[in-house]
């Protein structure tokens, strides 16, 4: 039975499984409830409910769905328009859970925190999509999808097994997305102005 985390191992699950939320929610829930349900992982606070049988098997039905809606060009951006109201609280309420032993306003800076590292990863992805979209062919679209896949198998990996690696990972989204978002607050200024959105 593994022992219960801490420290920088409980700070890097978070983090690891707040990034890996904003691009495959559900997957993320089934596959730390699989891990909980097995004993390789010891799920702190209340996540212990992610190992119910009950909800691994609906988180695994619903990224089944994900799976496929995410290979669709443009149900691909619709889903993740209707998915940020879900994977945002939803990871800001798993960071609540698992951290009981901590009081409420540190709980809740702990949400506020795996909210916004969950809506960096959602915002990168989902700009990325309504790219991609762009192009007729569905190839780049699949390709994309299934690095994305491949991306959370990775990213939770760090988060169970190399937690220093997903903190750093999740602090890179979020400053890419911060930066992404400075790209475009000055883009639309420019394209208001009249400017070539590439001047300096």
């Amino acid at each position: 039975m593994p022992s219960p985390l801490s420290g920088i191992a409980l700070v890097g699950l978070l983090a690891g499984t707040s990034l890996a939320s904003g691009l495959r929610l559900y997957a993320t829930v089934a596959v730390l409830g699989f891990l909980g349900r097995v004993g390789a992982l010891s799920l702190p606070g209340e996540l212990s409910a992610l190992s119910n049988p009950w909800v691994i098997g609906v988180a695994a039905s619903l990224y089944l769905v994900e799976f496929f809606a995410d290979k669709v060009p443009y149900l691909d951006s619709v889903w993740d328009a209707v998915q940020t109201f879900v994977r945002v609280p939803a990871s800001a309420l798993l960071a609540w859970a698992a951290l009981t032993h901590l009081s409420e306003p540190w709980r809740a800076v702990a949400a506020l925190v795996c909210g916004g590292v969950t809506l960096s990863a959602h915002g990168l992805k989902s700009s990325a999509r309504v790219a991609i979209n762009t192009s007729p062919e569905p190839v780049t679209n699949w390709a994309a999808s299934l690095a994305e896949d491949g991306t959370v198998a990775v990213l939770l990996w760090l988060a169970v097994a190399h937690p220093v690696a997903a903190l750093a990972a999740a602090v890179a989204a979020v400053l890419l997305a911060v930066a992404l978002l400075a790209w475009l607050r000055r883009a639309l200024r420019r394209l208001v102005s009249g400017r070539p959105v590439h001047a300096a």
